[in-house]
């Protein structure tokens, strides 16, 4: 039996959710004050005493996310937090046992994060358990180094339901409380928070074809191809992830690059929500593997209202040699502040090339075209650069449409910044705005991004 196949279970659950929603999208939110807590009935006179005691709720949802989670028949609960703590030492351990000078991915490496992440969501979901909670919004999944230690760390919002009754199972969800209603009034029912991941090293010196090719300029397909195999890995993992929760779709994806230790390793990590759309199961059977995209669940709500669903996420990489000539070449025509030609040629070669791989897979899976694109290059040394694009194929399909006319204005507002720090010398958790641009800081110097 298909992986994909609903089994009624499935299907009461995608109905209870679609009813919930229609139901708190058609009445009054309810009053504020009710949503955090029940206040003391004792008697303090004329009017209400504003200062009795209260269950205080220490919630991350900003008011639009507050208003947004109102609309999908949830209440706020507390912050969660999920941890599992790692030695150092088992890093240490792992890089002096790996040759990590060819390229590719170290699997000790891929596998051990692998293992802090889940155990870290594990632990988180326990404690959602034990707060009667029945769902959480932006979960993050993230790694913080200590000095002697490494912490995979998950922390999100607790969500309750407004109204007793039927539950449709617990839900976990990277998306934030704007995004959850996005998604769901675009008809997507989150079920959990997906991962996938691949740490690989970026070292250059193993391989002698590819050495002897930096010697001439142009792309060095021997690398080209452990990079972009490596990087599809990630793809894979989260599919794979998402299929355990028996989701015919990842939405929300989203991609980071981090560093991990001083060695040349890094890992790609994409995070997402394993969820179900009624109208993507046969799309996920022809495919073989479930629905994935990079869009941002407003995206996703603005496409769906024109018809259009994503089919999968799509990334291309070229690496490039400089040559030995070519620098100093560019070397010596940089010094006249003139146009480097080779620089030039090849940013533009390696671009190309990246761009038509992601159009090539797109138009593998029947795609009509690749949204959000973005690219980045990446200084490898030795006089290597690596060129990488991601973006989101999507095709027209019937059954697509959101439940709105429109969205909602707090659904669509960005949270302004009201506590700014310019130290950086804190730690950001669960924010992913807060979180990439943590992420980013980290990355090695030489990269940089576009966006097409």
């Amino acid at each position: 039996m298909s992986a994909y196949y609903r089994t009624a279970p499935h299907a009461l659950s995608y109905a209870i959710h679609n009813n919930v929603l229609r139901f708190h999208q058609t009445r009054v939110l309810l009053n504020v004050m009710g949503l955090f807590s029940h206040t003391d009935n004792t008697d303090t006179g004329p009017g209400p005493n504003l200062l009795a005691s209260k269950q205080v709720i220490i919630t991350g949802l900003s008011g639009n996310e507050l208003y947004c989670t109102a609309l999908c028949g949830y209440t706020p609960g507390n912050i969660l937090v999920g941890n599992s703590v790692y030695s150092l030492g088992a890093l240490g351990n792992i890089a002096a046992n790996v040759h990590s000078g060819i390229g590719g991915e170290i699997p000790q490496y891929s596998n051990m994060i692998s293992e802090g992440r889940r155990l870290a969501l594990e632990h988180f979901e326990e404690e959602m358990q034990q707060s009667g909670a029945v769902g959480a919004t932006g979960l993050t999944n993230d790694i913080i180094f200590h000095p002697e230690n490494i912490e995979f760390l998950s922390v999100g919002t607790s969500l309750h339901r407004q109204t007793n009754g039927q539950d449709a199972g617990v839900m976990t969800s990277s998306t934030n409380g704007q995004e959850l209603f996005c998604q769901m009034d675009a008809g997507f029912q989150p079920f959990r928070l997906a991962f996938g991941n691949v740490a690989y090293s970026i070292g250059m010196g193993g391989n002698l074809l590819g050495s002897l090719r930096q010697m001439g300029h142009g792309e060095v397909p021997e690398y080209s191809n452990i990079f972009e195999t490596t990087r599809n890995l990630a793809i894979q993992r989260i599919s794979k992830h998402a299929s355990d929760f028996n989701a015919d779709c990842v939405t929300n994806i989203r991609t980071t690059v981090l560093p991990i230790g001083n060695k040349g390793i890094q890992e790609m990590i994409m995070v997402g929500t394993a969820s179900y759309h009624p109208s993507l199961s046969q799309l996920a059977q022809q495919l073989g593997t479930p629905v994935t995209s990079g869009l941002t669940a407003q995206e996703l709500w603005s496409i769906a209202k024109m018809g259009y669903t994503p089919v999968r996420l799509v990334i291309g990489t070229s690496v490039y040699s400089l040559g030995v000539l070519g620098g100093i070449k560019a070397a010596l025509r940089g010094i006249a502040k003139g146009q480097v030609n080779t620089l030039t040629e090849m940013v533009y070669g390696a671009r190309e090339q990246s761009l038509k791989k992601i159009q090539d897979q797109a138009s593998a899976v029947g795609a009509e075209m690749v949204m959000g694109v973005k690219t980045y290059i990446y200084q490898l040394g030795a006089n290597l650069v690596e060129f990488f694009a991601i973006g989101t194929a999507v095709t027209r399909i019937d059954g697509i449409a959101p439940r709105s006319e429109q969205l909602p204005a707090q659904a669509i507002i960005n949270d302004n910044d009201t506590f700014v720090d310019h130290t950086q010398q804190t730690i950001h958790l669960g924010s992913h705005d807060q979180q990439n641009s943590a992420a980013s800081q980290q990355v090695p110097t030489g990269q940089s991004n576009t966006t097409v």
